[in-house]
């Protein structure tokens, strides 16, 4: 993959649409109008990006697009129930501390404290904060849902301000605050606080033709009509009341699936037979596997059927 011109010494701040499309196109990621907007002002005012949408719909991969896209770091902090601020922050490194305070280096008695860099241990958040280079990095705050109430307000001080304050060490800036991108898949809702501080984007399930052009990015050794076909398959298979239905993640696993099994000349038409045996990659729940019955089989290779039609429309 070629460098990007000239965008490696240009601050977020600064970077033109154009220069998005490009990094996006680089990357082949496929961003509608809407989406390139919200993203060039989040980059252009400094404000976080807060991105909602379906699990599978392409939120986590928008951070690291942007990072490999402008040729910078990617911070990604995944959250979960029960993360604290020190596992995302920093920590001390005790044991090191401890060597220290024992050997016979004076390394402690010169300095007069343990607290100090060579004893950091660094975390996400303060990665992010620290990170020289250039450009600062993308921080990827991923499933920001899954983390409690309490780790969302300790992280909306630290994006406030982009610093912190460690009791034993200082205070600690960023030169140039990240480009910060937060997901949420919606498990529960988000404070207003944070929703205030950022700009929103909500991804929606693509398009047919949106998530064709996907599939024949992503997936360039399976034939045309056939990614057409997964497409097709795909979008009937979002009218159904499934536990989970599937996102473009799936899409791309399937669509690679498909092509891994069409090693030879076996025509371009997706069976039935065909669905049933990979339908694995579409569905996690138990309970919508066993929904995929003759009748539904049917219904999607007749959605399939109709996707060489729509592809040349």
């Amino acid at each position: 993959m070629t460098a990007p011109p000239d965008t490696d010494v240009i601050p977020f701040g600064e970077v033109t649409e154009a220069q998005l499309r490009e990094a996006f196109e680089r990357t082949d990621y496929v961003a509608d109008d809407a989406l390139t907007t919200t993203v060039l002002l989040s980059l252009r005012l400094g404000k976080p990006l807060l991105v909602e949408g379906p699990p599978g719909s392409g939120k986590t991969e928008l951070g690291k697009v942007l990072a490999e896209g402008f040729d910078t770091e990617l911070v990604r902090l995944q959250c979960y129930e029960g993360l604290a601020a020190e596992s995302a922050l920093y920590e001390w490194n005790y044991t090191k501390q401890l060597l220290a305070v024992q050997s016979d280096e004076g390394s402690v008695a010169d300095e007069g404290s343990v607290f100090r860099e060579e004893f950091l241990q660094e975390r996400p958040l303060l990665r992010a904060l620290t990170a020289a280079g250039d450009r600062p990095p993308v921080l990827l705050v991923d499933e920001i849902d899954r983390a409690d109430e309490e780790f969302e307000a300790f992280l909306l001080e630290v994006l406030s301000d982009f610093q912190v304050t460690i009791p034993e060490y200082g205070t600690v800036a960023a030169e140039t605050p990240p480009a910060v991108v937060l997901t949420s898949n919606r498990t529960r809702g988000l404070s207003d606080a944070l929703k205030r501080r950022c700009l929103y984007l909500h991804v929606d399930p693509p398009s047919f033709d949106t998530e064709y052009e996907i599939v024949r990015r992503k997936v360039p050794e399976l034939d045309a009509a056939v990614a057409a076909e997964v497409c097709a398959v795909v979008e009937r298979l979002r009218e159904e009341p499934f536990l989970k239905r599937p996102g473009v993640a799936e899409t791309l696993d399937w669509a690679r699936a498909v092509a891994a099994l069409r090693t030879g000349d076996t025509g371009t038409d997706i069976t039935p037979a065909e669905i049933e045996r990979t339908i694995g990659c579409l569905l996690k729940e138990a309970e919508d596997v066993r929904r995929v019955d003759d009748e539904l089989l049917e219904r999607l290779r007749a959605a399939a059927a109709t996707a060489e039609e729509r592809m040349e429309g």
